[in-house]
């Protein structure tokens, strides 16, 4: 999944929105909320909210039956255990042992199975697609990219206050930030003003 990964629109609770491309599905689905002061950012209000999510491509997997509240409780579950191991990971820092295992019994139920349409000129999932499978999934894609080449590339922005984390899927592997609209530019803006404050 993470050739295809475009990334997300993710907004400010105090206003602003930018494009985040995590690099990986599964982290741009740990950036969809969070607990304790991540909470502001929480976009899985109701089980629906994650049938959207979920919908949105490039994953795209709509539900054939809904979505309901255990399931939703269990995609908070994973959201918070992929954050937990990435930021691990970035840190390069052990793995939480319970992030590792909600990571682990989410990946054992089933996946979504991918089907070819009857012209073979696309792709989708076989029915039944339910939110379990989706989110065995993307516990799947975290356990291949932390264990896979891409592990070591894994990172933080390189911002002071910005917590976003993700894969470093360049070529050179030289990306710093979370995005250069965002980060990247405050930070050439606070250099430029430091180096004029330094001149005579």
């Amino acid at each position: 999944m993470r050739a295809s990964a475009i990334g997300r629109v993710l907004h400010d609770p105090r206003g602003g929105s930018f494009r985040f491309d995590a690099g990986a599905v599964c982290l741009d689905f740990a950036h969809t909320g969070g607990e304790g002061r991540y909470a502001v950012f929480e976009t899985l209000h109701e089980p629906a909210d994650l049938g959207e999510w979920l919908a949105q491509p490039p994953l795209a997997a709509v539900m054939t039956t809904p979505v309901t509240a255990r399931e939703l409780t269990a995609a908070k579950a994973l959201r918070q255990a992929i954050w937990e191991a990435a930021h691990a990971q970035a840190a390069r820092r052990s793995l939480p042992a319970e992030a590792v295992a909600t990571i682990n019994r989410t990946a054992a139920v089933a996946p979504l199975v991918p089907e070819l349409a009857a012209d073979g000129t696309a792709a989708g999932w076989a029915s039944p697609v339910r939110a379990t499978q989706a989110l065995s999934t993307l516990a799947r894609e975290m356990i291949e990219l932390l264990s896979g080449p891409f592990a070591a590339r894994i990172r933080e922005c390189a911002s002071d206050d910005c917590p976003l984390v993700f894969v470093d899927t360049s070529r050179p592997g030289a990306r710093r930030w979370c995005a250069m609209e965002r980060c990247g530019n405050r930070h050439k803006l606070r250099a430029l003003r430091a180096r004029q404050a330094a001149d005579p």
